[in-house]
């Protein structure tokens, strides 16, 4: 159990700190492992953050980041940055139910919730799989890293009807019955 667990909404007065957070340490799983502090300040100025962004924090402590966007479309995504420090305490599990449970609960036109990482990102991908995520895609050779290196990504999702019954719907995917 995480005491002191809390989401906090990200208000753009608070710029300087978000920049400082991301550019404080890389981010081995994501699209940019590195980010720059002025790329974070432009985004902010620009409005990136605006949808839907939220601190978490434990005790006061900011250990992680979520934001929400697509939020006008039924089908969601969000981006979930947890610091290095405070990674293996269950924060990921933590943040993807509570996004789960916030966008089902107060977007009643969310149909389905869509989450991606890269194929060995064993850590998130078991985060999916507890929150009731199911993996729908995997795409060969389609995240690039820094080097170059290629790895393969998987998308996962939950639908409304899974959220709502507490079951697990598998799509079929052995259906190439297509002429």
């Amino acid at each position: 159990m995480i005491t002191a667990l809390r989401f906090r909404r990200f208000d753009p007065g608070e710029a300087a700190a978000l920049a400082d957070f991301l550019a404080g340490e890389p981010w081995p799983f994501h699209a940019a492992e590195t980010v720059q502090r002025e790329d974070v300040l432009g985004r902010v100025a620009e409005g990136y953050y605006d949808d839907e962004t939220y601190w978490i924090e434990i005790g006061g402590e900011r250990a992680g980041i979520v934001r929400l966007f697509d939020l006008e479309d039924e089908t969601p995504m969000f981006d979930l940055r947890i610091s290095a420090r405070h990674r293996g305490k269950g924060l990921g599990r933590a943040a993807v139910q509570w996004l789960t449970d916030r966008l089902f609960g107060e977007y009643p036109h969310v149909e389905r919730i869509e989450g991606t990482t890269r194929q060995d990102n064993a850590a998130m991908r078991r985060v999916f799989g507890r929150c009731g995520y199911v993996k729908e895609a995997h795409y060969r050779r389609a995240w690039p890293d820094a080097s170059g290196h290629r790895h393969d990504s998987v998308g996962y999702a939950i639908i409304r009807r899974d959220w709502q019954t507490g079951e697990t719907t598998v799509p079929d995917f052995h259906d190439d019955q297509c002429p």
